[in-house]
């Protein structure tokens, strides 16, 4: 595109482009579903050299929860199990996105950045549903009091809007500062991974179009390689060894 060196020389970051590419790509999808264009055209997008590697691993998430204050322990639990953005998909769910019965949570079209509809199946995630029917008790206690809040999360009946100081207070608290809530996607993003959920299921999971944006969020920690040395190091030993075939110790448990 013509106006990228223009962008560039302005002193415009390539994320910066690059959000401002995505928004000109969503104009374009908007246009074909009202029938106005028939393609969407090509756009490339920069490549980031910034992009953000943060995560949380297991007992930091515990730890910066455990700082912060019970009414937004539940935004960050349901957060760091789906994957879905918070300020955007997770603050504005309402209980008529959410059916308990049937184990599901959707978003609607329209409502999500690529505009697509997702469906979050609560299935056996007993920790989903456990945060999901604490949420619903405190739903039907404000009602008794006459107070009828429509959201999933909430401050005292209230819609969340911002929690920056107490989620930086957490963070800080749990020795993991600097640390941002989106990085709650990366982390949801490396659990279906690492729980063998195929990285198409993933992406539907997640609310990811494209694989290449997809795979930044699957970031690597030196535990996952020691754990992959490891596993390697099972399947070969026994390969080498006849006890097992190379394929049959790879699948092995450990």
């Amino acid at each position: 595109m013509p106006w990228f060196p223009q962008r560039l020389e302005a002193g415009a970051k390539p994320a910066t482009v690059n959000r401002e590419l995505a928004a000109l790509k969503r104009a374009f999808r908007l246009a074909k579903r009202a029938g106005l264009i028939m393609d969407v055209p090509y756009i490339p997008m920069l490549r980031e050299a910034n992009a953000r590697q943060g995560f949380f691993e297991p007992d930091q998430l515990a730890a910066a929860i455990k700082h912060l204050p019970p009414y937004l322990r539940p935004v960050i639990q349901f957060a760091a199990v789906t994957g879905w953005r918070i300020p955007s998909e997770v603050l504005p769910l309402t209980w008529g996105q959410v059916d308990l019965k049937a184990g599901e949570v959707r978003l609607e079209p329209n409502t999500t950045k690529n505009t697509e509809g997702r469906t979050f199946v609560i299935g056996l995630l007993r920790l989903l549903r456990e945060v999901l029917e604490r949420q619903w008790a405190e739903h039907e206690a404000l009602k008794q009091r006459g107070v009828i809040c429509p959201y999933v999360f909430h401050r005292n009946g209230k819609r969340i809007k911002f929690f920056k100081h107490s989620w930086e207070k957490a963070c800080r608290l749990a020795g993991c500062p600097g640390r941002i809530p989106h990085d709650l996607r990366r982390t949801a993003v490396r659990s279906f991974l690492r729980a063998g959920i195929p990285q198409h299921t993933a992406m539907q999971l997640s609310g990811h179009i494209t694989a290449s944006v997809f795979k930044r969020y699957d970031i690597q920690s030196d535990g996952d390689l020691k754990d992959a040395a490891a596993k390697l190091d099972i399947a070969t030993t026994a390969a080498q060894s006849g006890v097992l075939g190379l394929a049959d110790a790879a699948t092995g448990s450990r």
